[in-house]
């Protein structure tokens, strides 16, 4: 069962219910058959729209809320803390969060935790009502609260950092790095910065532009796929220190889909190249790599960083989840591409669909999101 958009969008243009289609899955896979899971450690029965998994195993998370007004249905949700023994406490009533005089929605599109844990960055997709008309505006924005469900003010100023997407901290628990839209729809963004005690920092980076930017845990630096303005140029895969004006390129890419992503020890880093073929790359040897046909979707690292778990389909659609052992990265040879295998997936968790996952920072446990009422299920990691 699919989940309706609104309750009532009769007030709502065509366009943005487009949009809310896609954010909240009214377009997603149909359903899997019935979840016949083996019991699982814990379970939230809400309908779950993003989560983050802390190094304690507590679990911070947002909730579906919708509400009326006298000419909207508006969605609001919900931010809500879990802790290890399932104890758990709403930080944010979504209904009482506003900004501004339009009226609004929002859904929780990422949470994120501090490295001290202590701190959560909450990223929103919102759609504004701009006029009487009802013409409305689709924004990013960002979230500050702690894990009290106080919010954290920027310089003694908002909690909110507006037009920020994929937010993240670094070591320092202070600066917060996001992305900046550069060019519409989603296409480019700008890597910007701002710090808790002073607010907004100029970027080393201004004026260049990046399809995707990921950190590397435990340093101030990221990496981060470049494109020029006039996206005439090809795909650069770039490591970037952000307190510092160093970079250095990585290599020059064949093309990108997205899905950059950068293990907990650093070492690696994997993307996709396209709708088929996972590249990843040794971070302090960039010349070695390998290419893995395993399809388009949305992976995670194993413990030991051997494997990648992957759910086969779009992030906030639903996919089976499969295994597949990562290959040696041996030097490519300069002028030839680099080979492509194609790895055996190993199914888990009985083949069923998922709407999202995530492996615990600790590497024992596996939480996912079934399809259909959107449960948040944690099970130990399983082998296969």
């Amino acid at each position: 069962m699919t989940r309706p958009c609104f309750s009532n969008l009769s007030h709502w243009p065509r366009p943005i219910c487009s949009f809310l289609c896609i954010l909240l899955g009214c377009c997603a896979l149909p359903p899997a058959l019935a979840q016949n899971l083996d019991k699982p450690l814990q379970t939230i029965e809400e309908d779950i729209t993003s989560f983050a998994l802390a190094p304690d195993n507590r679990i911070v998370y947002s909730v579906h809320r919708n509400f009326k007004t006298k000419l909207y249905d508006l969605e609001h949700d919900d931010i809500w803390l879990q802790d290890a023994s399932g104890k758990r406490r709403r930080l944010l009533e979504g209904q009482k969060f506003n900004r501004g005089n339009q009226p609004f929605s929002y859904i929780v599109d990422s949470l994120l935790w501090s490295p001290n844990a202590h701190l959560i960055l909450a990223g929103l997709l919102t759609t504004t009502v701009v006029d009487d008309s009802g013409k409305t505006e689709d924004s990013f924005m960002t979230l500050l609260l702690d894990d009290s469900g106080h919010e954290i003010h920027i310089a003694k100023g908002d909690s909110v950092i507006p037009g920020a997407a994929a937010p993240f901290f670094l070591p320092d628990n202070v600066t917060v790095n996001f992305l900046s839209e550069a060019a519409k729809p989603r296409m480019l963004f700008a890597l910007k910065s701002t710090r808790l005690d002073s607010g907004p920092g100029k970027s080393p980076y201004d004026g260049r532009t990046f399809r995707d930017v990921v950190p590397i845990p435990g340093t101030n630096s990221v990496v981060a796929v470049e494109q020029d303005h006039a996206m005439t140029g090809p795909n650069r895969l770039q490591r970037l220190d952000l307190l510092r004006d160093v970079d250095k390129e990585l290599a020059t890419l064949d093309g990108y889909e997205g899905g950059v992503n950068v293990p907990p020890s650093g070492k690696k880093v994997a993307y996709f190249i396209d709708k088929e073929i996972l590249e990843i790359r040794d971070l302090t040897s960039p010349n070695h790599a390998a290419r893995l046909r395993v399809g388009l979707g949305v992976f995670r690292w194993s413990p030991d960083e051997s494997r990648i778990l992957l759910k086969r389909s779009l992030e906030k659609k639903s996919g089976d989840l499969v295994w597949f052992d990562l290959p040696p990265l041996p030097a490519a040879s300069s002028g030839q591409d680099v080979l492509v295998s194609q790895p055996q997936p190993i199914s888990i968790l009985h083949g069923l669909t998922f709407r999202d996952f995530a492996i615990s920072p600790d590497g024992r446990f596996l939480a996912v999101v079934i399809t259909g009422k959107r449960n948040l299920l944690v099970f130990p990691l399983p082998s296969r």
